[in-house]
């Protein structure tokens, strides 16, 4: 995909998504979403939770904290992250170099439909999320009124290939997730999702 080897087109999107106003607009615009609500998930974030945040973009959602691992393909993405965390891993999201069962919370915000497997990310986040861990993030779909433009992206190559919201569920209920939650705005579906099992105390963990 174009974001990896294409620094041009990662600067302008994480300029336009850090931009409140811009992203405000461009995000009703272009996929009828209110961007809000993103912005108030971001918000409610655990600071206390060992957390993987990928794709992290530029650092939408990270805050400065030690526990707050940002993590992306694109080494341009991190180099802007960089200015707001010190815990930056350059990682592919279908093999994440972190054992099993390590976070408290993964979290990938706007990223899965540019990924040509997204249930094998989604299982791949599982593997590394602790029993009780939940996983919580955002995606375009298809079926909500912009597939034309889905479409475009994708022959552009920003796109991979995105699910309706019920492939979605499926792919989490694949990934043995459960108590799974789906929210629509537009063409954007907002997750959340627990790895069952019985959490430790995030307390005592560490990522090196």
């Amino acid at each position: 995909m174009n974001w990896k080897t294409a620094p041009l087109l990662a600067t302008l999107y994480d300029v336009a998504v850090q931009n409140r106003p811009l992203s405000r607009l461009g995000a009703r615009a272009l996929w009828n979403y209110d961007i809000t609500h993103l912005h108030m998930a971001i918000a409610a974030q655990d600071p206390s939770a060992l957390t993987l945040d990928i794709p992290c973009g530029g650092g939408l959602a990270v805050r400065d904290n030690p526990r707050h691992v940002a993590a992306d393909l694109s080494h341009t993405m991190l180099k802007r992250a960089r200015r707001k965390t010190t815990t930056l891993v350059q990682a592919d999201i279908y093999n994440l170099p972190f054992p099993t069962s390590t976070f408290d919370r993964c979290l990938t915000y706007n990223g899965l439909h540019c990924l040509e497997d997204p249930q094998a990310a989604l299982k791949e986040l599982t593997r590394v999320l602790r029993p009780g861990g939940t996983l919580q993030g955002t995606t375009l779909v298809r079926g909500a009124g912009r597939d034309p433009l889905i479409k475009l992206l994708q022959h552009q190559g920003a796109f991979g290939n995105p699910g309706t919201a019920a492939d979605l569920r499926t792919w989490l209920e694949t990934a043995l997730l459960t108590d799974i939650t789906l929210t629509t705005s537009g063409a954007v579906t907002a997750f959340t999702a627990r790895k069952t099992g019985t959490q430790h105390s995030p307390a005592s963990a560490k990522v090196d």
